[in-house]
């Protein structure tokens, strides 16, 4: 699974609120999973915001946004939809839901004025949700004596590498590590410990990832 690619999606869910020109502006930013969730969260912020004089989207979804979808909802052509894919993309994020929820004041924007608004509303919500990178990442079993559990800790924290250690006689250990690195992490485990420690891969998933310099 090592050829499986890296992608950045949204941390965590957020919400920024603007007025312009009297005109109120709700931008939510979602990470999901998949089409339907995306679908899911829409129709339940309809719901919420069914007062609103609009409620545009853009989403994405999949490792390379294969999946993208966009909406006006009633306001000029290209002006909101597509404005806010733009801010989806060129935040490089994917697996990302944007709602702009609008709440006219009475001053028209014009086009232009609208495009900058939703623009803006979508990448403060995409700031605020922060970005973070998901990673392909073997999961790697350890049965750590512990003796040498301080030295395995302080190799996988230098690498990167979250562990969730279980304690019995031995420290029981999954180790999430990036599969580009793994063959690297075992055999520098391997090495710290004169040979006696080395793990089995029980597992695969993406996970979010910092990036850590080695040294």
């Amino acid at each position: 699974m090592s050829d499986a690619p890296s992608f950045c999606t949204v941390r965590a869910a957020a919400s920024v609120e603007l007025v312009i020109n009297r005109s109120r502006f709700i931008g939510q930013c979602f990470p999901v999973s998949s089409e339907a969730e995306a679908l899911d969260i829409l129709q339940g912020l309809r719901k919420k915001y069914w007062d609103a004089t609009h409620n545009c989207y853009a989403y994405s979804v999949g490792q390379k946004g294969e999946i993208a979808r966009f909406s006006d909802d009633g306001e000029p052509g290209g002006t909101a939809g597509m404005p806010m894919m733009d801010a989806l993309r060129g935040a490089g994020v994917t697996n990302a839901l944007c709602v702009v929820t609008r709440y006219f004041g009475g001053i028209l924007l014009g086009t232009g004025g609208l495009v900058r608004a939703y623009s803006r509303a979508c990448a403060e919500a995409i700031r605020a949700a922060g970005v973070v990178r998901m990673a392909p990442c073997d999961l790697v079993e350890f049965c750590v004596p512990y003796a040498q559990w301080t030295m395995f800790q302080q190799e996988a924290r230098r690498q990167g590498a979250p562990l969730e250690p279980e304690y019995g006689e031995l420290v029981r250990c999954v180790a999430a590590v990036e599969a580009e690195k793994t063959d690297a992490f075992l055999s520098s485990i391997f090495d710290l410990s004169a040979g006696t420690l080395t793990g089995r891969r029980v597992g695969f998933e993406y996970r979010a990832v910092e990036d850590h310099e080695e040294g």
